[in-house]
């Protein structure tokens, strides 16, 4: 899998991306953030809804961005800006992942985690390439179109990473699913055995922890067993989500184990 070859991550890219690592995670964190941040998780540490955590970091977001004073902005640019935040990405991930806020997403993975997309509207080959260039295009233009899209997500990641912990206290992995109409296209790297394999995929993809969904979205489905380390955003982790109780998990890419699910109907 390509690589920038640096990151602002604690772990290199190459260690993120291998299949070793999801066999033996170890927790990721963007340089800075927790301690940069440290006042909202110390308030969110004596709070035990999930919602009302949920709550208090949009809050938190909101008030650090100065996202809530979109109107006040003297231009339509400025306005923009504001209202686009970080909720306005995922729902655009979430609608298409080829989009200009999927090529933001994208580029957060591969800035901070070092991993290169080997997707994006059509197969990228390498950083020297066209396809390379059309999803920096799109990456760019999505990020003109907030402020500080970056750092939101800096943010995002280390609460879902957070919430993750006390929600399921010394779990490591979950049990995801994805389906696809064209398991061919995906890079295989070793073939295990009839229905197990190595795939390589995205630096960030989109799986359900409901196996039923999954079916829904192609007519093979894989079953991985996913990192907590990598979930980078899941559809209960803040509340009036526009998914929530779908089983959408938002998961850092690379090299993994998969298990093709042989359909029962």
């Amino acid at each position: 899998m390509n690589n920038s070859g640096f990151n602002l991550c604690n772990l290199p890219p190459w260690v993120i991306a291998s299949r070793h690592f999801n066999d033996n995670p170890h927790p990721l964190e963007v340089q800075g953030v927790r301690l940069a941040n440290r006042f909202l998780f110390d308030r969110l540490d004596v709070i035990a809804s999930p919602d009302e955590r949920g709550t208090v970091f949009n809050d938190y977001m909101s008030v650090k961005f100065q996202l809530h004073h979109w109107q006040e902005q003297q231009t339509a640019a400025a306005r923009k800006s504001l209202r686009n935040s970080y909720l306005r990405y995922l729902r655009g991930w979430m609608m298409d992942s080829n989009s200009v806020e999927g090529a933001v997403l994208k580029g957060w993975v591969e800035s901070r985690m070092g991993i290169v997309p080997t997707f994006h509207k059509v197969r990228i080959g390498g950083t020297q390439t066209e396809a390379y260039y059309t999803y920096m295009v799109d990456r760019n233009a999505g990020s003109k179109r907030t402020s500080a899209i970056n750092s939101q997500l800096d943010i995002l990641h280390e609460f879902c990473q957070y919430e993750l912990a006390r929600r399921f206290p010394g779990e490591r992995w979950v049990t995801l699913y994805r389906g696809t109409f064209g398991a061919d296209d995906y890079d295989v790297v070793e073939e295990l055995g009839k229905r197990e394999k190595i795939i390589r995929f995205n630096n960030l993809v989109s799986f359900t922890s409901i196996e039923e969904r999954a079916w829904e979205f192609g007519s093979t489905v894989w079953e991985i067993r996913a990192p907590l380390a990598k979930v980078f955003f899941f559809d209960d982790l803040l509340p009036n989500s526009i998914l929530k109780g779908e089983g959408e998990y938002l998961v850092i890419g690379g090299e993994y184990r998969v298990r093709r699910v042989m359909c029962t109907v």
